[in-house]
């Protein structure tokens, strides 16, 4: 990687679901520290280039480049696989996804949760990996919960042990899908102030949103997704207040009405 290659680089990517094509040639690229928001309308295209760019979903054409280092493929069109089982394991593991649901396993403690992917994935010392996990735990802000079962948390909670197992693979960069979109509007502050510490620290992040606040206040880029293309994008200061199309004027204008 030299010291200009972006974290992640997605060239002129396509996706389909059969007939329905949901990305349509979309280009973005993170540099290491880069805050990258998404945003765009349900079924713009946001979470499913996020999953593409996590290898969670395949492509049927164009490029993904991990630090330098392109995604081997194998097949053309809906018969397009990643090629290096290895490539993508070792990629995704460094491409630490947070969802809209949280995802924990509801039979382990918090702690249990935050430690078994890199216990399990990446083969780290037990003892060691306790410690960054109390650790990340802690710093989330539910340090004192680590013996409880995620049923006995709020949804805030749980997303912040979901983001504290990110953390804890120790990833190059996040991705964030609509990571407070499931959560009342309380509990989706306590959520934004943890994304907000972790963009203060400089991590490389790529966050799929809908709350507008956090995406002006803590984006050093904003991508306006509309129907399977970048319609607009640009710092966070000119998207918001001074947006140049129109489709973009009316989904902010319906955000925030």
């Amino acid at each position: 990687m030299t010291a200009a290659s972006p974290v992640i680089d997605i060239r002129d990517l396509h996706k389909s679901y059969g007939a329905l094509e949901v990305l349509k040639g979309v280009s973005i690229s993170a540099q290491a520290g880069q805050v990258i928001s998404l945003i765009g309308s349900s079924g713009s295209g946001k979470s499913t280039l996020l999953r593409c760019a996590n290898l969670l979903e395949d492509s049927q054409s164009g490029e993904i480049v991990f630090k330098g280092e392109a995604i081997k493929w194998k097949g053309a069109g809906h018969n397009r696989r990643p090629a290096d089982r290895a490539q993508m394991i070792r990629i995704r593991t460094n491409l630490s996804m947070v969802f809209q649901q949280f995802n924990l396993w509801a039979h382990m403690t918090i702690l249990q949760n935050v430690m078994e992917a890199p216990l399990t994935v990446l083969k780290r010392d037990r003892a060691e990996v306790e410690t960054s996990a109390r650790a990340y735990l802690a710093k989330v802000g539910i340090g004192d919960k680590c013996d409880v079962y995620p049923a006995q948390l709020s949804g805030g909670q749980q997303q912040r042990a979901a983001i504290a197992r990110a953390l804890c693979m120790e990833p190059t960069a996040l991705l964030f899908d609509e990571p407070t979109s499931a959560l009342d509007p309380e509990l989706e502050q306590e959520v934004v102030k943890v994304i907000k510490s972790l963009a203060a620290e400089g991590r490389t992040m790529l966050i799929v949103t809908h709350d507008m606040r956090m995406a002006r206040d803590i984006s050093d880029h904003v991508v306006f997704l509309h129907q399977g293309v970048i319609e607009e994008q640009g710092a966070p200061d000119a998207l918001f207040g001074a947006p140049k199309s129109e489709r973009l004027q009316g989904f902010l204008s319906a955000s925030v009405g």
